[in-house]
């Protein structure tokens, strides 16, 4: 018999995050985003000129799939993108129809996290200190 496993606060953040990314992406379905995709579209409109490159990195996925979310973006007039020719480094940025889906995503985001803050007060303010955290590192 196996001795009963002790809980790491690993699995029970992935857990958690699994849990709200579905509230999430539920949430914002009806834009047709998902939580990837948001955050991906906000990078855009918060990086104008971002390259694929970028994009990919601060997005944790391949480029393979930037490239294909991002054509979405711009048959969707969400992204425009202003490269010079093909092969050329791309110079992505949001367009007007982009930054209104994003401040309306914005406001289903701030929704979300109300109500994670009020089921997870504790958790909601550790991860708000850790985030910034995080942030000022990188700056």
């Amino acid at each position: 018999m196996v001795d009963r496993v002790p809980l790491s606060p690993t699995t029970a953040l992935l857990a958690v995050a699994k849990a709200w990314e579905s509230t999430l992406n539920e949430a914002l379905k009806a834009m047709g985003l998902t939580a990837r995709k948001y955050g991906m579209l906000a990078h855009i409109g918060s990086a104008p000129g971002i390259s694929f490159s970028e994009l990919a990195r601060r997005s944790s996925i391949t480029v393979q799939s930037v490239h294909v979310t991002v054509a979405g973006f711009i048959s969707s007039g969400l992204v425009d993108d202003h490269t010079a020719h093909s092969g050329s480094a791309a110079h992505l940025s949001i367009s007007s129809d982009g930054e209104k889906l994003l401040a309306r995503a914005a406001d289903v985001m701030r929704t979300v996290d109300e109500k994670f803050s009020a089921a997870a007060p504790d958790l909601a303010d550790a991860l708000r200190v850790h985030a910034e955290r995080w942030a000022a590192r990188d700056q």
